[in-house]
């Protein structure tokens, strides 16, 4: 994310957290509330003097906002093996760091699992010590990884999703509103191959920001989602035992295809 798309993200957050809805904001600036709408959507363009505008509103200078911005970490996008480890050891503490990855508040969890409120507190202190979240007084939290954390290949939790999830998951007819199963092989150059990828990401990361913007939405007209997107080369194993020596793929040490 750029600096000036972080900046307009800091502005949004601080808009939310004081309460003030875009409508507001447009009538302080005396502006049209679709203008100030397309000035903090991604890509849209806010001048200097504007942002001073905005800051005043909050009642804030620019140089408090910048230094906020200044001191963000940035999200991890990995986490160590250690960590990983941890947090698959629990099924609770799994559990609320896919909550917190998902930006619920620990009310929304109590009030859709069947946890107790101190087994909550417990787990989110320890996501705090593994460096997932910075947990804040309220049980407020700041999530310190991206949400589009892409967990190691061959790690714990990809592990725990191949044994316990994987099938439950492709089990379903994907025939629902909105949902979605395809299945596409082809042949390429491994550059293309990499920028497809990157294509892929981007697509991870819209549906992840799609999630954030509809949280303001009444709990009765959203529905849980989930998104899997896997590229590898890979040829089902039927058809490999039909290939002819030499020209299909080979098999590493451990088994798997390449």
């Amino acid at each position: 994310m750029s600096s000036t798309q972080s900046l307009v993200a800091l502005m949004k957050a601080e808009l939310k957290s004081q309460g003030l809805s875009y409508a507001e904001l447009a009538e302080a600036l005396d502006l049209s509330e679709s203008s100030v709408k397309r000035m903090l959507a991604p890509g849209g363009e806010m001048p200097l003097s504007r942002v001073d505008e905005v800051c005043r509103v909050l009642k804030l200078d620019f140089a408090e906002l910048a230094a906020r911005l200044a001191a963000q970490a940035p999200e991890l996008r990995v986490l160590s093996l250690e960590q990983e480890k941890a947090v698959v050891a629990s099924p609770v503490l799994l559990l609320i760091a896919i909550c917190c990855l998902s930006h619920w508040a620990l009310e929304d969890v109590l009030s859709r699992y069947r946890i107790a409120e101190a087994e909550a507190v417990a787990a989110l202190a320890q996501l705090d010590r593994l460096g997932v979240i910075e947990l804040r007084p309220h049980n407020r939290y700041k999530l310190k990884v991206a949400k589009t954390l892409r967990w190691r290949p061959q790690g714990p939790v990809m592990t725990f999703f191949r044994e316990r999830v994987m099938a439950d998951f492709f089990a379903g007819g994907f025939d629902g509103e909105g949902e979605l199963l395809t299945l596409v092989h082809g042949e390429f150059g491994a550059g293309h191959a990499r920028e497809l990828a990157e294509r892929l990401q981007r697509a991870a990361d819209d549906f992840a920001r799609q999630h954030l913007l509809d949280q303001k939405l009444p709990s009765a007209e959203k529905r849980p989602y989930s998104v899997v997107i896997g590229l590898r080369s890979w040829v089902f194993e039927a058809f490999r035992d039909l290939e002819r020596p030499g020209l299909g793929l080979t098999k590493t040490p451990n088994g798997r295809s390449r």
